[in-house]
């Protein structure tokens, strides 16, 4: 599930990614993407007290990122509620959001 904030008074999107309690490797997940350069040591995803996973990014208001969910014990995954879906050319999709 993606939540998309606009902060009021600036030109900036809080954007939170969360996964279920029960996704099998919410637990070593990172959001990679645009916005980190593909970085996969950053955003991680961290347990919440209502048992969810989630990491926030904060991004550029009116724009479009590519990104994608990586597991180092599973490898990528594609958010299914994402604004869209695009080719990449590693023969798999993107996740597409757009603040």
């Amino acid at each position: 599930m993606i939540k998309k904030v606009n902060k009021r008074g600036s030109n900036k999107v809080k954007v939170t990614f969360v996964l279920p309690e029960n996704h099998p490797h919410a637990a070593d997940m990172h959001v990679v993407g645009d916005f980190n350069n593909w970085e996969e040591g950053r955003n991680k995803f961290v347990r919440r007290s209502n048992q969810t996973y989630s990491t926030n990014v904060m991004l550029k208001e009116g724009q479009r990122y590519a990104f994608r969910y990586y597991s180092p014990s599973n490898g990528w995954e594609n958010e299914p509620n994402a604004d869209a879906f695009e080719h990449n050319e590693h023969g798999s999709d993107n996740c597409i959001i757009v603040t």
